[in-house]
C-alpha cells in the first residue's frame, strides 16, 4: 500500500470505526493530505520511506511558515495517530511516529464577560424577543441556552426537540467522540426556551419548503439552525460589549464555566458540564480566574 492509499484508509477508518468528530477528521485529512504532499515532493511514495526522519522535515518546513505552536502540536497528534494505525494494522513494523515531540503552546487565556456584560446581552436579547419575531425568540433561547448550559455551537445546532426536558429543566448533549451527558437548563433559559417552542418555532417550521425536522432550533427558512447562523448571532452582540479577543459562541461557553467557579462551583463538576474528558482542559478556567483577581487587585489596592 502506498502513503495517499493508507491515508485514505486511516480517514475512511476514523470517519466510519472511532465516532470522531467531523471537525476532528477534517483537520486529520488537511494535515495528511499536506504531508503527503510533502512526502511526494521529497520522493517519498511508499509507506517505508515515511520515516521520522521525514516526518521531521515536514514539521520543520511548517516552523518555517510561522504556524502556531497549537497547530504544529496538532500536526504531531496527527501523525501518531496515524502511524498508530499503520502499526496495528502491520502495515510497518512500528509507529514512526512514536518519537515525535510537539513543540510547547503558549496558552492564551480565553475571552470571558464580566457579569455585567454578559446580563446586558441577555437583556437586549429578552428585549428583542418582546416583540414576538420566532427569530427574535430563537435568537434569545439559543443566547440563554449557550450561557445557561455552556453548549459548544456543534452541540446547539445538534439538538432535537426531544434533547430537552423541560420538566427536569436538563439537555441531553451529544458531545466530541459522541459522548453523551446531560446538563441541567437555568430558570431563564428555559422560560426563553419554552417561549420559543410555543410561539418561535411553529412559526419557522411554517416556512419550511419540504417536511419539518427534529431540531430543536429552526433557521429563518425552517431548516435546522446553521453554526455559521450562531456565529454572526453572537459577533454581533460580542461587538457592542468592551473588551478584545474572540467573539464566537465558544465565549459563551468560557464565561459560563468561568462564572460557575467564581461562583464556587467546584472544578470536577463544571469538567462534568463542559464534556471534558481531561480535567486539564477544564483547569484554564482558574486561571482566568486568578488572572481577574489579580488585575483586580492591581486596580483597588493602594500597595498593589
Amino acid at each position: 500500500m502506498d502513503l495517499t492509499a493508507a491515508i485514505e484508509a486511516f480517514i475512511a477508518a476514523v470517519r466510519l470505526e472511532y465516532g470522531y468528530s467531523e471537525h476532528t477528521v477534517r483537520a486529520y485529512a488537511r494535515d495528511l493530505h499536506d504531508f503527503a504532499e510533502f512526502a511526494e515532493q521529497a520522493g517519498a511514495r511508499t509507506l517505508p520511506e515515511c520515516d521520522l526522519e521525514l516526518m521531521r522535515g515536514w514539521l520543520w518546513q511548517r516552523q518555517q511558515r510561522g504556524l502556531a505552536a497549537s497547530t504544529l502540536s496538532r500536526n504531531v497528534a496527527t501523525l501518531k495517530s496515524f502511524g498508530s494505525w499503520l502499526e496495528q494494522r502491520r502495515l510497518v513494523p512500528g509507529n514512526p511516529a512514536s518519537r515525535l515531540r510537539a513543540p510547547k503552546a503558549q496558552r492564551d487565556l480565553p475571552r470571558v464577560l464580566a457579569d455585567e456584560q454578559m446580563k446586558r446581552v441577555l437583556e437586549r436579547a429578552a428585549r428583542r424577543a418582546e416583540s414576538g419575531d420566532p427569530d427574535q425568540l430563537r435568537d434569545h433561547a439559543v443566547l440563554e441556552l449557550l450561557y445557561a448550559s455552556a453548549l459548544r455551537v456543534s452541540e446547539l445546532c445538534s439538538l432535537d426537540l426531544d434533547s430537552i426536558d423541560r420538566r427536569e429543566r436538563t439537555v441531553r448533549v451529544l458531545g466530541k467522540g459522541n459522548k453523551e451527558r446531560v446538563v441541567p437548563l437555568g430558570g431563564p433559559a428555559a422560560a426563553a426556551v419554552t417561549v420559543y417552542l410555543e410561539s418561535g418555532r411553529p412559526a419557522l417550521s411554517a416556512r419550511s419548503a419540504g417536511s419539518v425536522e427534529a431540531a430543536l432550533f429552526l433557521g429563518s427558512r425552517g431548516a435546522r439552525l446553521g453554526s455559521n447562523a450562531v456565529y454572526r448571532l453572537v459577533a454581533r452582540e460580542l461587538e457592542r460589549e468592551p473588551g478584545g479577543g474572540p467573539r464566537g459562541p465558544h465565549t459563551l461557553r468560557h464565561t459560563a464555566a468561568t462564572h460557575l467557579l467564581n461562583g464556587g462551583a467546584d472544578l470536577r463538576v463544571v469538567q462534568e458540564l463542559l464534556g471534558h474528558s481531561s480535567l486539564a482542559s477544564t483547569q484554564v478556567y482558574t486561571h482566568v480566574s486568578t488572572e481577574r483577581l489579580a488585575e483586580s487587585y492591581r486596580q483597588a489596592h493602594p500597595r498593589a
